[in-house]
């Protein structure tokens, strides 16, 4: 297995996860972890403070909670991760739709590809 990456979703509209994945997987893609998740904004907002509380909802003013989806892939594999995430998400170059990056693996066990 070489070249791989870890491709990594936060989900911010996490009601869109079941029609993801099912999209993933029409496309090849079977295996992901997924787990929930909070960002730094909305770990804050549990906070009293009224400031902080703003700034919450101004960086994450949907929900309380995402998914994190992880994914070892190839690079081909890659490239229909995104293809099939931005047509499911739309551009994610809108504030509060997610974040996704990837990072090379250094190895891996446990996996079939």
């Amino acid at each position: 297995m070489q070249n791989m990456q870890v491709l990594v979703l936060v989900l911010n509209e996490y009601e869109l996860l079941d029609q993801l994945l099912i999209a993933l997987n029409d496309e090849g893609i079977k295996g992901a972890t997924v787990i929930h998740s909070a960002g730094m904004a909305q770990v804050i907002s549990k906070e009293s403070d009224a400031i902080l509380g703003s700034i919450r909802a101004l960086l994450a003013p949907k929900g309380e909670e995402n998914r994190t989806i992880f994914m070892v892939l190839n690079e081909d594999k890659i490239r229909i991760a995104k293809k099939v995430i931005y047509k499911v998400l739309g551009p994610l170059d809108k504030p509060g739709k997610g974040i996704l990056f990837a990072f090379p693996v250094v190895f891996v066990e446990g996996i079939l590809n």
